[in-house]
């Protein structure tokens, strides 16, 4: 069979038309918009931890004795405040009692001859737990602020590790008896 001109026109009218089917077929086409609301929420925080959890002392009479060992206070805080302070006090549920010897009688070694150093932060020099703590907890007078830092926008979170040096200083208390004592010094911060 032979394909006049005329035939070969038919075909190509036939083959244009096709196109245009197929490019109607594919034509594009946008859906409408869906949306999603994201809300992501970093909470405060604010961690006091403390290594070792025991420091031992061998108490010298009428004398000062030194902790067994520094405690390293790991202090991290993530807060919302960019104007204030964050403190980190160290204290004594009892200012009169910071360490009792639970025998007959009850003999107690107060705050005021436990001794406190960081050479990074407030108390450089040995300094006895005898301050009004800021935070909340702190007791009157049996209290040490460790260290203060000024929030600002640059510093709200942050991380620090302070070594707290611990003496006990029995030249006020002569006439102490010997025996074990103890007691718990409370670590905590505030941001305020």
């Amino acid at each position: 069979m032979r394909f006049g001109k005329q035939d070969w026109m038919m075909v190509l009218g036939f083959l244009a038309g096709l196109a245009g089917v197929t490019g109607m077929a594919s034509a594009q086409i946008t859906s409408s918009t869906a949306s999603v609301a994201l809300t992501a929420t970093l909470s405060e925080s604010l961690t006091v931890s403390a290594t070792p959890g025991a420091v031992t002392f061998a108490l010298v009479k009428s004398g000062v004795a030194t902790g067994s060992a520094p405690v390293a206070i790991t202090t991290t805080w993530n807060t919302s405040t960019v104007e204030g302070n964050l403190e980190l006090d160290g204290y004594f549920s009892s200012a009169s009692a910071a360490l009792t010897y639970a025998g007959s009688p009850a003999v107690n070694i107060p705050s005021s001859a436990v001794l406190g150093q960081v050479t990074t932060g407030l108390p450089t020099s040995y300094t006895p737990f005898t301050q009004t703590g800021n935070v909340t907890s702190a007791t009157a007078s049996g209290a040490l602020a460790l260290f203060n830092v000024a929030l600002s926008s640059a510093n709200r979170a942050g991380t620090r590790t302070d070594n707290l040096g611990l003496e006990i200083n029995l030249s006020s208390l002569p006439q102490i008896p010997a025996a074990t004592y103890t007691g718990t010094l409370i670590l905590q911060a505030q941001a305020y």
